[in-house]
């Protein structure tokens, strides 16, 4: 549940044109991590209500995003019950943090095809309560390996039902949950997030362009807010047959707003924006540290670095205490 530090913090940082918010819990079913904030009880509510009526105060505008992790958390976060995924497969290679430790994957519960109406229910639920708490919009989170990512990769879904197989019927349910937000929302206040390229948590699809291709033309008919595309974080040397350059194969795809996001700086921010790459550049870890970002680029000011020893903490510390100019 967000603290009255949380106001502090995003009320700082209502000089950017739009915040997106920490990913949001849709359901109690939804967590995966420790100590991660949700929007599906009347106390989370009201506690986002003093976010959102502080960043409006402030003159900003501010979008919750909406998190189902799926098969990236482990049961001791869970109380006691095992993640649940499109199918019974476990990320390989890397290790979840708990609050005993980093724990290994373990194989998650694959979901019904009741469960999965549920899902989708809770998401629209979260929308729901997202307006209610005051947000001026919603974006999905689709990226990352989170759930609906996890829907899109043939590596992680291995369902032979309506929502595996096919590039179509693993879209499937991405397309749903949107359909469920625009239904609560209106289209021009619902994003999505996306990141076509980045096999962090398993995320490793044999044709992402043919995957991403295709989802994009089906967005495009949902007409969303904006669609938010990351670019490759990671090396892809193992991947020989993935595109390098995201805004260059898929923006042009893309009908309406595309908003850039992975490792900018003030210049590269400003150049894609002035090729047309994108309508909107977004800033992660920067904004953390500098809570007055456009101004420090505007000024060419020097900007202040993040302590990545207090990026996942609990305290105020290394979270409201960063100066502005």
């Amino acid at each position: 549940m967000p603290r009255a530090s949380t106001a502090t913090y995003y009320a700082q940082r209502a000089s950017a044109g739009l915040i997106i918010s920490e990913a949001i819990n849709i359901s109690a079913d939804a967590i995966g991590s420790p100590l991660t904030p949700g929007l599906y009880s009347e106390k989370q509510i009201a506690a986002w209500q003093q976010v959102t009526a502080a960043v409006h105060a402030a003159g900003g505008k501010i979008f919750a995003q909406l998190w189902h992790t799926g098969r990236v958390g482990h049961s001791s976060v869970r109380g006691g019950l095992l993640p649940v995924a499109p199918s019974a497969v476990a990320i390989q290679g890397q290790q979840h943090f708990t609050l005993d430790g980093m724990r290994d994957y373990e194989v998650p519960r694959a979901l019904t095809l009741s469960e999965i109406q549920a899902v989708i229910a809770d998401y629209r639920r979260a929308a729901e309560n997202a307006k209610r708490a005051g947000f001026d919009g919603v974006e999905l989170h689709a990226a990352f390996g989170y759930l609906p990512n996890q829907f899109l990769v043939d590596s992680a879904n291995l369902r032979t039902d309506a929502y595996g197989g096919s590039i179509a019927k693993r879209s499937r349910f991405v397309l749903e949950v949107m359909q469920a937000l625009i239904e609560v929302w209106g289209s021009t206040r619902v994003g999505i997030k996306l990141s076509p390229v980045i096999p962090f948590n398993g995320m490793i699809d044999s044709d992402p362009l043919a995957l991403y291709s295709y989802l994009i033309g089906e967005l495009n008919r949902l007409q969303p807010g904006y669609v938010h595309l990351m670019r490759a974080l990671f090396p892809l040397d193992n991947f020989p047959h993935w595109p390098r350059d995201v805004l260059a194969t898929f923006g042009p795809q893309i009908n309406g707003p595309l908003i850039a996001n992975g490792g900018y700086d003030a210049e590269g921010g400003e150049a894609a924006l002035k090729a047309g790459e994108a309508a909107l550049v977004s800033f992660g870890t920067p904004f953390v540290a500098n809570p007055d970002l456009p101004e420090r680029f505007a000024r060419g000011a020097e900007l202040a670095q993040a302590d990545r020893a207090t990026l996942y903490g609990g305290e105020d510390a290394g979270f409201i205490d960063y100066p502005s100019l």
